[in-house]
């Protein structure tokens, strides 16, 4: 009885380690989609970022309306100075949203004209295998 109960332990600890793995390579993945997509941000490519979002990003905006909501948010805020990952976090749900592969990435980040901001990225792994941009808020 105690083999086997200690072979259920070791399969269940095993299940999780790889659980965990896999969860780690999906966050290291969208955190380089969300890096890649900030940099179109930060460089004023901002109908690339809608190009380059989600389709959820894109059927809830439409390209126009996102880049007049970005230029509003990021022009007076200035150049991106420093940006520093705060957390990163993998989801599966999210309120309002379909359920998914998510990662929640929060980066303390600095501006020309705001010292202190938050931004969340939220990158989704598309049904291609590919992870890209479904939601972005400054605070």
């Amino acid at each position: 009885m105690k083999l086997i109960s200690a072979l259920l332990f070791c399969a269940s600890v095993a299940t999780y380690s790889t659980a965990i793995a896999q969860e780690s390579e999906a966050v290291g993945k969208a955190q380089e989609a969300a890096l890649h997509w900030l940099a179109l941000a930060d460089s004023g490519q901002y109908p690339l970022t809608w190009e380059q979002a989600a389709e959820p990003f894109q059927k809830a905006i439409t390209q126009s309306d996102w880049v007049r909501a970005l230029q509003s948010a990021r022009l007076p805020i200035g150049a991106m100075k420093k940006r520093i990952l705060k957390s990163a976090t993998f989801k599966k749900t999210l309120p309002g949203a379909p359920d998914g592969e998510y990662v929640v990435i929060q980066y303390r980040s600095e501006f020309a004209d705001k010292k202190e901001a938050i931004e969340t990225v939220t990158p989704l792994l598309g049904k291609d295998g590919t992870w890209r941009v479904s939601g972005y808020f400054i605070k």
